[in-house]
């Protein structure tokens, strides 16, 4: 099942961020806190659950576009991984934002060899690599942009 996500999902969502070592699962209070306290119009945080959150994605709109998101956080447990849940969470958001007449969905991530796996998924679920920003976070790590009509 995949349904907004609460303040009572933070333990095991960060417990979950935390499996992945994509960043301390304690950010997320600063991260999702507006949206999960009804303070954001925009931003959304889903959870994919199966006897407690086992997956989370955060999306907002791109701002002065008309239909264009962005998909700033996806993540399965590490245990769960390789499963098909990231690809069945990512089309939910998809055809969410498409059934709202959404048009474009984008998403950013590393160049690194360490993030070949994460550019592979967005392949693989039939994104296009739009655009590549040279030496962007840090010298000789690039931004890969990712892009998807809705």
């Amino acid at each position: 099942m995949i349904r907004n996500m609460t303040r009572d999902d933070l333990p095991a969502v960060k417990a979950l961020i935390d499996s992945t070592d994509l960043f301390p699962g304690e950010m997320l209070d600063g991260m999702a806190g507006d949206a999960l306290d009804g303070e954001s119009e925009t931003e959304r945080w889903m959870v994919l659950v199966d006897n407690g959150p086992v997956g989370v994605v955060y999306f907002a709109p791109e701002r002065m576009t008309e239909g264009t998101w962005n998909l700033y956080l996806i993540a399965i447990h590490a245990d769960r991984q390789g499963t098909g849940e990231g690809s069945k969470l990512i089309a939910h958001v998809e055809k969410t934002l498409a059934d709202e007449g959404h048009r474009v969905l984008l998403v950013e991530t590393s160049g690194n060899s360490d993030f070949e796996q994460t550019r592979q998924f967005y392949l693989n679920n039939m994104y296009t690599e739009e655009a590549r920003i040279r030496e962007f976070y840090t010298r000789g790590e690039d931004k890969i942009v990712f892009w998807k009509k809705l």
